[in-house]
């Protein structure tokens, strides 16, 4: 029997109604980011699998977290 691992779950961009629209090509733009921050990363440090992945799923989260709180006091609801 094995244990299986918990894996954080991805975080979602949530950008306020002003930015909305922006959402797609912004996460377009992390994904690309993240993946080549991870590339270079597992190239140089000879990361496992399991390293890369956990670099990544730990780069997205930081990201969006970042951008998501960055604009929350922009948003009109806010003011």
């Amino acid at each position: 029997m094995f244990t299986r691992i918990q894996r954080a779950p991805l975080h979602s961009l949530q950008l306020p109604s002003e930015f909305e629209d922006l959402t797609g090509v912004i996460q377009s733009d992390l994904k690309v980011i993240v993946s080549i921050l991870t590339e270079r990363a597992s190239d140089r440090l000879l990361l496992s699998g399991r390293q890369a992945q956990q670099l990544r799923r730990a780069l997205w989260n930081g990201l969006t977290e970042t951008i998501t709180k960055s604009l929350e006091p922009l948003s009109v609801e806010r003011r």
